[in-house]
């Protein structure tokens, strides 16, 4: 009886041991939401090429979003900055299909073309029915005035993106 009362009370205390052991708990970060638009190359069709890699983004840890558009030949991706990063995202398209196939580069950003006062005069005074040849620049809060990307209009055809 005596042996049956210390082998319950070690049971218990093992118990109580492995029970109340306290985990170091990790810190939850916030989601640092960051976007970025990978070009990629070597895509061969829509169906296949591009939505396995729309798939595989998707299924990535850390990527909240991932679209591919196969006919521009880019992925916009919203992920998480806390988790993954630029590079770690270009690595894995790269890596897609034995790493053979895909190569991808962070897609450059699109620079504003700032209108000259000549381009200016002409937007503003253009009469036409279409709204994208009346509106080809508008004005920011600071007052630059900038060419809009719809512009159609030989003032603004010197446009360049980087």
């Amino acid at each position: 009886m005596k042996i049956q009362k210390i082998l319950f009370a070690i049971a218990i205390a093992c118990l109580v041991i492995t029970g109340c052991k306290s985990e170091a708990k990790k810190e939850k970060l916030a989601v640092k939401k960051e976007n970025v638009s990978l070009a990629i190359s070597g895509m061969t069709c829509e169906i296949g090429c591009a939505k396995i890699i729309q798939s595989k983004l998707s299924k990535k840890e850390g990527v909240i979003d991932a679209k591919v558009v196969f006919t521009d030949s880019i992925a916009n991706i919203q992920f998480d900055a806390n988790t993954t990063s630029k590079e770690d995202l270009v690595a894995f398209v790269g890596g897609i299909a034995g790493g053979e196939l895909y190569k991808a580069s962070i897609a450059p950003e699109k620079v504003a073309h700032t209108c000259t006062e000549i381009c200016k005069d002409t937007c503003q005074n253009k009469t036409t029915t279409l709204e994208t040849e009346k509106a080809c620049c508008s004005v920011n809060e600071d007052g630059t005035t900038f060419c809009k990307e719809d512009c159609k209009m030989a003032c603004c055809a010197d446009k360049k993106a980087a």
